[in-house]
């Protein structure tokens, strides 16, 4: 198994110009774990990525792997690799001579880096093409590609750039899980790039959800979508509603939201409002409601549910649920709050 060492990041910031990309972060990822950077476009999750490869400088702050203070160091020294999103295999080289370009580099003789080079297409179900040109494989073949050239080096920590985004949906399932669970063979922290929350929740032992160059919430999946803090993190999850009521506003999930007709019987807060939408997505119906104040919230509700009180566009209808469910928010340290993305 290879060795694996903690990340710590302290103070660290990058600035381009007048832009703060990186807002003086501090993150500590333990040995072994799998990292998910998630947010939007711009929100500093890929510069971060590319300071801790040595790809970018640092401004200010520092970079350690393990015990090692490795921020001034060129990448080879770092004890990383890094996996790019459009993988950057060489066209004109086999399969074999892509995964040991990083040895051959070193003046390991060829019969040397062939054979770790074997092991690691092994390791990726990769074995048979190792002749084969990057053109004459598919896409998630050159994935396993790009996956076994960069753990060559006996990496510590392998840092992966929106690896799935260039697959197509099925694909993009399956990678996940074959991610996850060379992850777990290798026992080596992965630092993994993103912007789909669907992508972050599966794969991460710890999210930390950026905005605006800074870390707006982290912890494990359960925890982040359980509990958010701020209303960036329960709109960029998705899958909650957010309600303000006085001056207090929280997160309330959308399978936890009930609905009632008016004159029902309700325990608990409410809002009124009026069915906009109905929409089946296999495993449950999706109500979206706008409040009489304006606001657009949604239930989820199952099947059974749903069938037992069949709620049409139009309706008037009673939102309710538990105040033991709903998590108290704060309000973002950045201004914009989009829409939640979907995974990539």
């Amino acid at each position: 198994m290879t060795t694996t060492a903690a990340l710590e990041l302290v103070q660290l910031t990058k600035k381009y110009g007048a832009v703060t990309a990186v807002d003086a972060i501090n993150l500590k990822i333990p040995a072994g774990s799998y990292c998910c950077l998630l947010g939007p476009s711009g929100c500093g999750k890929t510069s971060t990525l590319r300071m801790v490869a040595g790809h970018e400088s640092a401004t200010s702050g520092d970079i350690l792997v393990g015990p090692k203070n490795v921020t001034d160091l060129p990448p080879a020294e770092r004890n990383t690799a890094m996996m790019f999103q459009s993988y950057a295999l060489f066209p004109h080289l086999s399969v074999i001579d892509n995964v040991a370009f990083a040895l051959k580099m070193k003046g390991i003789v060829k019969a040397k880096r062939h054979a770790e080079a074997k092991k690691l297409l092994e390791l990726v179900d990769m074995q048979a093409y190792a002749a084969r040109l990057p053109a004459q494989l598919s896409g998630g073949q050159q994935q396993r590609v790009a996956l076994a050239r960069a753990l060559i080096t006996s990496p510590q920590i392998l840092l992966l750039d929106e690896p799935l985004s260039a697959l197509d949906p099925f694909l993009r399932l399956r990678m996940r899980a074959e991610l996850k669970k060379l992850q777990r063979e290798l026992g080596i922290s992965f630092i993994h790039v993103t912007h789909g929350q669907d992508e972050a929740m599966a794969l991460a032992d710890i999210v930390v959800l950026m905005n605006g160059g800074r870390i707006e919430q982290q912890g494990s999946p359960r925890e982040i979508f359980n509990h958010p803090k701020t209303e960036f993190t329960a709109k960029f999850i998705g899958g909650h509603n957010v309600i303000a009521i006085g001056d207090e506003i929280f997160a309330v999930r959308e399978d936890r939201l009930k609905l009632r007709r008016p004159g029902e019987a309700v325990n608990g807060p409410s809002m009124a409002g009026t069915v906009s939408e109905v929409e089946y997505q296999g495993t449950y119906i999706r109500v979206a409601i706008v409040a009489d104040g304006g606001a657009d919230i949604s239930a989820q509700l199952t099947d059974i549910q749903f069938d037992a009180a069949s709620y049409a566009v139009g309706e008037r209808v009673l939102a309710t649920w538990d105040p033991a469910q709903a998590s108290p928010l704060k309000t973002s340290s950045s201004v914009t709050v989009p829409s939640p993305e979907k995974a990539a």
